[in-house]
C-alpha cells in the first residue's frame, strides 16, 4: 500500500508540537512524523491547508447523535448513524451508550455492537452500559422502574462477550452491584466505573480495590464532597487509581468546581472529557424521548419536564473551546483530555489517543481558531467540513 504524508499544518502528537513537519501513515497506522524535506518520494502527499493536526478524539459516553437514541435504535444502522454523527466533530473513537433499559434492549445493543465490530465501523471503539444497576437515590433522568439489582443471568450476558470489543464499560452503582461482581467484570476485561450511587467514601475505597477504575460524570449523580464525609466526589480525586470523566458543558458543572478538581486530582488516574452526548447532537432537534419521556432542548439544556438534567447537548469540539476559552486551559492540555486520558482510562492507548509509530491514524484538522477541517479515521478522511 502507497504511504500517504499529511503536510502543510502543525502537528501535536499528544505531548509536543511539530513544525514544518509531515504525519506519514501506512496501512490505517502511523507510521512517522517527519520533516517535510524528508517525506518519501513515493508517498502519497495530502495538503490540509494550513491550521493544525491533532490526535482524534475519545468519547466514552455518547447516549445518542444525528437524530438517534442508542436507547432506540440497538442496531448496527443506529451505531453508525451515532459514529458518523460525532465523527463531524472530531470524534475517531467512541463508546456508544445505552442508558438504563430492559434486558432485551441490553442483548440486543451487544449483539448489534458485535456485528458492527465485525464489520469494522469506522469510530466504533465499543459499548458502554450506563445501568440499570444504579442507584435509585442518583437516578438522575434514568427510568426508576428499570433500575435493578444485578443478578446472575445480568453478569452471565455481559461475561459472554468479553473480549469482543476493544473496550467494554459499564457504569454500576455499589447499591445494586457487589464486590464480586465488581471483580469478576474487571477480571474479564470490563471497564467498571461507579457512577449514580450515594456511595460514602470508605465503600468508594472497597470497590476501586475490587476492580472499578473510573467514574462516570464526576460531580453528577453522585455524593459530594463534604468536610466529614468526602463522598463518592472526593473519593474519585483522592483515589489515584481512578480516572474519572467530566461533562465540560458549563451546565453540568459549575466552571469553578472544574478547575479545582483538576487541581485536585491525584493521579496516574485523570480527569478526562465525556460529551454525554443525546440525539440532537448534528441536528436542529427541539424535543426526543428516552423511554417514553419527552426531553427538551432549550438554551443549551437537555431536561426532562420537572428539569432533570437528561444527558448533554455538547459535541467534543465545542468541550475542547469551552476548556480552552472560558475555563483557561493550554491547549495542549485540552488536547490529551479529549483524546491521551480517555484512551487511557480506556485501556487503549497503544492504540489511541496519540500520534506515534504504530497508533491508529485517527486524526483532526482544525482551523488555527478551533474550527472543525476534516475527520480522520484509520487514515482515511470521514468527514470534511
Amino acid at each position: 500500500m502507497t504511504a500517504k504524508a499529511i503536510r502543510n499544518a502543525r502537528i501535536f502528537d499528544g505531548e509536543t508540537w511539530h513544525q514544518d513537519s509531515a504525519l506519514l501513515l501506512s496501512e490505517g497506522r502511523v507510521t512517522a512524523i517527519v520533516a517535510e524535506s524528508d517525506v518519501p518520494a513515493k508517498a502519497e502527499v495530502v495538503d490540509i491547508g494550513d491550521g493544525i493536526l491533532v490526535p482524534g478524539f475519545v468519547d466514552l459516553q455518547v447516549n445518542g447523535g444525528g437524530g438517534v437514541m442508542l436507547n432506540d435504535a440497538p442496531t448496527v444502522e443506529g451505531l453508525r448513524t451515532i459514529c458518523a454523527a460525532h465523527a463531524r466533530f472530531g470524534t475517531t473513537a467512541l463508546l456508544p451508550t445505552l442508558i438504563t433499559d430492559t434486558p432485551e434492549t441490553t442483548a440486543a445493543v451487544i449483539a448489534a455492537g458485535r456485528q458492527a465490530m465485525a464489520g469494522q465501523l469506522p469510530g466504533l471503539l465499543g459499548l458502554h452500559l450506563e445501568g440499570p444497576h444504579l442507584s435509585l437515590a442518583r437516578k438522575g433522568a434514568h427510568d426508576p422502574a428499570l433500575i435493578r439489582p444485578m443478578e446472575e443471568e445480568d453478569l452471565a450476558l455481559l461475561l459472554a462477550c468479553g473480549g469482543s470489543f476493544p473496550a467494554m464499560m459499564i457504569t454500576v452503582a455499589p447499591e445494586n452491584v457487589t464486590e464480586a461482581q465488581v471483580s469478576r467484570l474487571a477480571e474479564a476485561g470490563f471497564i467498571v466505573s461507579l457512577g449514580h450511587t450515594d456511595a460514602d467514601f470508605d465503600t468508594v475505597q472497597r470497590y476501586a480495590k475490587a476492580g472499578a477504575r473510573t467514574v462516570t460524570h464526576l460531580f453528577n449523580a453522585m455524593s459530594p464532597l463534604g468536610h466529614r464525609e468526602p463522598g463518592m466526589v472526593g473519593a474519585a480525586l483522592h483515589i489515584g487509581g481512578l480516572h474519572a470523566g467530566l461533562i465540560a458543558d458549563g451546565i453540568h458543572v459549575h466552571p469553578a468546581a472544574m478547575a479545582i478538581a483538576l487541581r485536585s486530582k491525584q493521579g496516574p488516574g485523570r480527569i478526562f472529557i465525556v460529551t454525554d452526548a443525546m440525539s440532537p447532537i448534528g441536528t436542529d432537534l427541539a424535543r426526543f424521548t428516552l423511554n417514553g419521556r419527552e426531553i427538551l432542548r432549550r438554551d443549551g439544556r437537555l431536561t426532562l419536564a420537572d428539569g432533570t438534567l437528561a444527558g448533554a447537548d455538547i459535541d467534543m469540539l465545542a468541550s475542547v473551546r469551552f476548556l480552552h476559552g472560558t475555563l483557561g486551559l493550554p491547549i495542549e492540555e485540552v488536547f490529551r483530555m479529549v483524546s491521551t486520558y480517555p484512551a487511557e482510562a480506556a485501556g487503549v492507548a497503544p492504540r489511541k489517543g496519540r500520534l506515534a509509530p504504530g497508533t491508529d491514524a485517527d486524526f483532526v484538522a482544525l482551523t488555527d481558531d478551533l474550527q472543525m477541517k476534516s475527520t480522520w479515521i484509520g487514515g482515511a478522511c470521514v468527514y470534511s467540513a
